[in-house]
């Protein structure tokens, strides 16, 4: 089960349904990456690139990748 928090002042708040006990417990786990910001430019620019590669029709359709995945080729 996945659960969705968000941190207001502070304090984490979560504003969702749930089917657990009253009085349950639950742990709570920050999710994200550990990418200085070196990295995470190197990561944008990467990320630029390849848009700018797909928009120029050098891309490759996913399917077929997909495909070789399941047949283990890649």
């Amino acid at each position: 089960m996945t659960v969705h928090a968000r941190v207001k002042n502070g304090r984490l708040i979560v504003d969702e349904p749930t089917d657990l006990p009253e009085g349950a417990e639950v742990e709570l786990e920050v999710v994200g990456d550990d990418l200085g910001h070196e990295d995470r430019a190197r990561l944008h620019a990467a990320l630029d690139a390849a848009d700018d590669e797909l928009r120029a029709g050098l891309g490759v359709p996913g399917e077929p990748v997909l495909a070789a995945l399941r047949r283990g080729d890649l």
